[in-house]
């Protein structure tokens, strides 16, 4: 019998391309998932019913697995503690029901915005699950991997960006000056199944290898290099951004319904340095911005998630690369 990996947040995107590269690679695989009937996983993996909240959930899921990699996490809340509840309560009681379980291996997958934890509740609540997995580092023969910003086919966090770059004039929350990593969703799947099987422990951060992170220019020759023809940015001073994640704030209150535009996350977008710094897990090959950009929108406009392209950019539109 193949050894069970247990992984929670299976239905996001990055959880559906882990999910995707560790059935390529034959694992056998167990997903916590609120409701199965939504879950839309392949039928090669078992489901749990339940959260991080459900210390019987947890039991189940865990029970006889060989490993488990930690996805799940809060990116929107109305308030700081909804972020600390999933983040850090919700890490906790995972790598507690983890080591009861005798799992030989966790791989929890954090962000770069807990390096910078004073710039959002976001951040400290990564910040703080990260110290939950630490103290649990050796019983759990845990390590820790934060990504950059994640982008790829099925992204809908990055799509406000991507949507820009496809425009002659792009609208852009953020300094000119910053410097940032990226890494395709496949990418980042890769490097949790090497995570896996690997010896590597403590805290790693990751991207897709571009020496010193990319500048706005880089990403704006990119694009305009795709379009064929130039894509010219306007920098919003930060307190346009600003008022509207005020606005947005206030209405996520009254509807009950937390969105992406925040204080905070107005915040990290306007933070210069999101470089990773490299450590030992890396891929040989990864995906070039360049080629991740292009399958992306293509992605994209072939799910109508942006307009077909007018004049010169009629490229990449008809293939729909699976997530």
């Amino acid at each position: 019998m193949k050894p069970i990996i247990a992984i929670t947040g299976a239905t996001g995107f990055a959880g559906r391309h882990a999910v995707a590269e560790l059935l390529g690679r034959g694992r056998q695989l167990r997903a916590l998932v609120r409701n199965p009937d939504t879950a839309n996983l392949p039928q090669a993996v078992e489901t749990v019913t339940g959260d991080l909240a459900d210390t019987d959930a947890l039991a189940r899921l865990l029970a006889g697995a060989d490993a488990v990699i930690h996805l799940a996490g809060a990116l929107t809340s109305l308030d700081r503690q909804g972020y600390f509840r999933v983040n850090r309560q919700g890490t906790e009681a995972l790598a507690a029901a983890a080591e009861r379980a005798g799992t030989r291996r966790f791989v929890h997958i954090s962000s770069l915005a807990a390096r910078e934890p004073q710039l959002s509740a976001y951040g400290a609540s990564k910040r703080a699950g990260e110290d939950v997995v630490r103290g649990r580092a050796q019983a759990l023969n845990a390590i820790i991997i934060r990504p950059p910003a994640v982008y790829g086919p099925g992204d809908r966090g990055t799509l406000p960006l991507i949507k820009e770059l496809t425009r002659p004039i792009a609208a852009i929350p953020g300094r000119r000056a910053a410097r940032f990593s990226l890494i395709h969703g496949r990418d980042l799947a890769r490097l949790i199944a090497q995570a896996l099987d690997g010896a590597e422990q403590g805290l790693h951060e990751v991207s897709d290898g571009k020496a010193g992170g990319y500048g706005w220019d880089e990403l704006l020759r990119a694009a305009s290099q795709f379009r064929n023809a130039p894509v010219r940015p306007v920098f919003l001073p930060r307190a346009i951004p600003q008022a509207v994640a005020t606005v947005a704030e206030g209405l996520a209150r009254l509807t009950a319904k937390p969105g992406m535009i925040n204080r905070g996350k107005i915040a990290e977008l306007y933070h210069v340095d999101w470089v990773a710094h490299e450590g030992t897990l890396s891929l040989a090959d990864p995906i070039p911005f360049e080629t991740g950009f292009a399958e992306t929108v293509a992605w994209y406009r072939a799910a109508g998630w942006l307009p077909q392209p007018h004049g010169t950019d009629r490229r990449a539109t008809s293939s729909r690369t699976s997530q």
